[in-house]
C-alpha cells in the first residue's frame, strides 16, 4: 500500500470486546502511530471525535475509529484526511444485523430528540456503499476473515518537497498579485497547506498566518520555515482592533472553518490575502464557501488543486469516504430545459431511489457552505423532516427542506416562556415563546424552512418562490410555516415575496452569519393568524427602542402607545421573577423606566444609556455579568412593586409556579 501510495478502510463488525481485540492485534503487528478516535481508551494515542478537528493538517500512520456506540461521521472523514500512504483506517461498528436497531449516541447532536435514536437509513446506506466497493475490507465476527486479492497498482512516487506543476503555476501568480484576495480550494491531500507554506517562504514583506487551530498548521509551518508567524483568529482580531490595518500578506488555512464575520474582519485588514479551504467535507463545502463568503470580494482570484500529493490518484480510502458521505462534488452544468414539476420526496426514497435524495442533498450543500455530514445524517434519520423538489426532466433544480416544530404542552410552553426550560429543537417555536409575547406560542404547530436551494443556472427565475408556494398549499397539519434567517434587506425582500411576515427581530449579530437574526411566519390557521397579529403588534411597539432596526422598512402595523399594557406587565414579571432574557423585555423595560422616577441605575445604564456590561459592572462594583443581571432583575421588581404592589405580587406568584409543572 505504501509503495502504491494508497490507504484502505477495514471495517470490523462484531461484539465490542471481540472487535477491540482484533484492533489491538493489528496494532501490535503493524508499526505505526495507531491513533484511537473514540470514547475512553487505554491506547497510548487517543482523542475524542469532537476534538479531532484540532489535528487537521497533521499526519498519522494507521488509526482506529470507534463507532460502536455512536458514529460521528464528520470526525471519521477528518481522520481519513490525516492518514499517510500505507495506512489502514480501522472502523469498529456493531454487528451489521444489530446496527440498524441500535441507538446512535451521536444522534443527540442532530436529531433534536431527548434520547439517542436508531439510524437505520444511514446504516443501510453505509452498508450498501460497502457492498459496492471492492477496495474496502469487511471483517464480520460471524464470518471467517478473508483478504481480497487486490490487483497491483503502479508504483507511486512521493512528493519531493519542490512545487508540483499545479502549485508552481499558482505560486507564480501569487508572487505578482496586486492587492486583493486569492482563494485556493481543493479536496484534502492536494497540497493546499504546502502551497501556502511555499508562498510564505517566498513572499516579500511580512506574512501573518492564522487558522482555526495552530496544531492544524504543521505542514504549512514545515514549508514556511523560519518565516512562519502564527496568531489565533481571535487574538488577531484584537490586534487589528487596537492597531488598525496591517501590511503584507494574511494567509488563512482552512478558512471555511472560521466564522464568516470574524473572517471578514480579518480579511478586510490586509492588502493581500490568501485563503485555503477544503472543497468537500467536515469544515463546510468549498463550492458554497465561494458562493456565499467569497462572492463579495471584487476581482477574486480563485485557484484549484486537483492532483493528490499525499497519496495516489484513486486512493481507496478517499473514494469510499467520498461515496459514504456524498463528498463527490459534481461539476455545475446547465440543467435540461422543459417544464418544471413540483413534488415531495417520498418517505422511502433513500431505500428505494437513493440517487434522488442524494441529488437534493448535493444541491442543498452547494448553496450552504456550512453544510456538514451532520446534515446528511439529519436528512436520513431525524424525525419530522420534509423535503420538496422542483425538477426538469427528472433533474432537481430546486430543493426545500422543512422541519416540524411546536406542539409542546401548555405547561412546557409556559416554562419555555419563563426561561425555566429549553427542550431540544423547535428553533422558531421556542423562540416565539422565549422571546415573544405569548407564553403559549410553542403549543402551536409549525413547519420551519431549514434550507432552500436553487440551481445556479435557474436562480432569479421565481422557482424558489413557486416551490415554497406549492409546499404551503400542500401543508394541512400545522398552524404556520416559518423561517429564521440572517437579516439582509435583499434576503428579507425574498421572504416577503414568498408571503412571510416578521414576528421576531434579534438583538445581536450571530457568530455564524454576522447578521441579526430575523424570524417570519406565514399563518395557515386562525390560531396562526392570531399569533402573527400579536407578535407584529409587539414588534411595532418595541421598534422605537430597537436602535439597530430603526432605519429598516419592516411593514409593521402603526402603533403609537407608550403606556404599560397588560402584556408589558406580564413581560416585566417574567424578567423580574423568572429567567426571561433582558433582550426579550427590552421594549417593556424602556416603557417601565418612562413611568418611574426611581434611580434603577443598573437598568437605566443598560437600557437608556447603552453602557457596556463591563463599564456597568465597574461603575456599580459588581463581579460580572451574572451579578449585573441579578441587580437588573431586582431593580425591575422594585419598580413593579412601586407602581402596583398587589399586581406585582400576584404576577410573581403566577410566574414562579411555571417552574414546577
Amino acid at each position: 500500500m505504501a509503495q502504491e501510495g494508497i490507504r484502505r478502510l477495514l471495517v470490523i463488525a462484531g461484539a465490542p470486546a471481540w472487535s477491540e481485540t482484533q484492533a489491538s492485534t493489528l496494532r501490535d503487528s503493524l508499526p505505526g502511530d495507531w491513533l484511537w478516535v473514540g470514547g475512553k481508551s487505554g491506547w497510548p494515542q487517543h482523542i475524542h471525535p469532537r476534538a479531532l478537528t484540532t489535528l487537521l493538517g497533521r499526519e498519522f500512520r494507521h488509526a482506529v475509529f470507534d463507532a460502536r456506540e455512536g458514529f460521528d461521521v464528520a470526525a471519521f472523514a477528518a481522520l481519513g484526511g490525516t492518514l499517510t500512504a500505507g495506512s489502514w483506517l480501522v472502523l469498529l461498528t456493531p454487528p451489521f444485523a444489530l446496527w440498524p436497531q441500535q441507538p446512535d449516541a451521536d444522534s443527540l447532536r442532530w436529531s433534536d430528540t431527548a434520547e439517542p435514536i436508531p439510524t437505520p437509513v444511514f446504516v443501510a446506506h453505509f452498508c450498501r456503499t460497502l457492498q459496492s466497493d471492492p477496495q474496502t475490507v469487511v471483517w464480520q465476527q460471524t464470518s471467517p476473515f478473508s483478504l481480497p486479492d487486490f490487483s497491483p497498482r503502479p508504483e507511486w512516487h512521493t512528493a519531493t518537497g519542490a512545487p508540483e506543476h499545479e502549485q508552481a503555476q499558482i505560486l507564480a501568480q501569487l508572487q505578482h498579485m496586486p492587492p486583493g484576495v486569492a482563494v485556493v480550494t481543493a479536496p484534502r491531500g492536494r497540497g493546499k497547506s504546502a502551497l501556502a507554506g511555499m508562498h510564505i517562504a517566498r513572499a516579500s514583506g511580512p506574512v501573518t498566518v492564522t487558522a482555526p487551530a495552530r496544531a492544524a498548521t504543521d505542514v504549512l509551518a514545515q514549508y514556511a520555515g523560519e518565516r512562519f508567524s502564527f496568531i489565533a483568529p481571535d487574538a488577531l482580531l484584537q490586534q487589528i482592533t487596537a492597531q488598525g490595518a496591517h501590511s503584507g500578506w494574511l494567509v488563512v488555512d482552512e478558512a471555511a472553518a472560521i466564522p464568516g464575520p470574524l473572517l471578514q474582519a480579518l480579511v478586510s485588514a490586509f492588502p493581500r490575502v490568501l485563503l485555503t479551504t477544503t472543497v468537500q467535507g467536515y469544515e463546510g463545502t468549498g463550492q458554497g464557501f465561494l458562493l456565499k463568503f467569497c462572492a463579495g470580494f471584487p476581482q477574486l482570484r480563485h485557484y484549484t488543486l486537483s492532483t493528490p500529493l499525499r497519496w495516489a490518484q484513486g486512493c481507496p480510502l478517499e473514494q469510499v469516504i467520498n461515496a459514504q458521505l456524498l463528498f463527490d462534488d459534481e461539476p455545475v452544468v446547465e440543467p435540461p430545459t422543459g417544464d418544471i414539476t413540483m413534488q415531495p420526496l417520498p418517505a422511502q426514497a433513500w431505500q428505494e431511489s437513493p440517487a434522488i435524495p442524494a441529488a437534493i442533498y448535493r444541491l442543498l450543500a452547494s448553496a450552504h457552505y456550512r453544510t456538514s455530514p451532520l446534515d446528511l445524517r439529519r436528512m436520513m434519520d431525524a424525525p419530522g423532516q420534509h423535503f420538496w423538489q422542483a425538477c426538469r426532466a427528472q433533474t432537481a433544480v430546486a430543493a426545500l427542506w422543512l422541519v416540524e416544530e411546536g406542539g409542546l404542552s401548555a405547561d412546557l410552553s409556559q416554562a419555555v416562556w419563563a426561561g425555566f426550560r429549553r427542550p431540544r429543537g423547535n428553533l422558531v417555536a421556542q423562540s416565539l415563546a422565549a422571546h415573544g409575547g405569548s407564553p403559549l406560542a410553542a403549543t402551536l404547530r409549525g413547519r420551519r424552512i431549514s434550507r432552500i436551494a436553487v440551481h445556479p443556472f435557474c436562480q432569479r427565475t421565481g422557482i424558489g418562490t413557486t416551490l415554497i408556494a406549492h409546499a404551503r398549499a400542500q401543508t394541512t397539519d400545522c398552524d404556520y410555516l416559518s423561517v429564521s434567517f440572517g437579516y439582509t434587506p435583499e434576503l428579507w425582500r425574498f421572504w416577503q415575496r414568498c408571503g412571510f411576515s416578521l414576528v421576531r427581530l434579534g438583538s445581536h449579530r450571530e457568530a455564524s452569519s454576522g447578521c441579526f437574526t430575523a424570524m417570519a411566519i406565514i399563518p395557515l390557521t386562525a390560531a396562526g393568524e392570531a399569533l402573527l397579529a400579536r407578535e407584529q403588534t409587539r414588534l411595532a411597539r418595541d421598534l422605537p427602542w430597537l436602535a439597530d432596526w430603526r432605519e429598516e422598512t419592516l411593514s409593521l402595523p402603526v402603533v403609537q402607545s407608550t403606556t404599560l399594557s397588560e402584556e408589558d406587565w406580564l413581560e416585566l414579571a417574567g424578567f423580574a421573577f423568572a429567567h426571561r432574557p433582558l433582550s426579550a423585555a427590552f421594549g417593556a423595560l424602556c416603557r417601565l423606566l418612562a413611568h418611574t422616577d426611581l434611580p434603577l441605575s443598573a437598568l437605566r445604564g443598560k437600557v437608556s444609556d447603552g453602557e457596556s456590561e463591563q463599564a456597568l459592572c465597574q461603575r456599580l462594583s459588581l463581579s460580572g455579568r451574572k451579578a449585573l443581571l441579578a441587580r437588573q432583575r431586582q431593580e425591575c421588581e422594585q419598580a413593579l412593586l412601586h407602581l402596583d404592589a398587589d399586581r406585582a405580587l400576584n404576577l410573581k406568584t403566577q410566574v414562579q409556579k411555571l417552574q414546577f409543572f
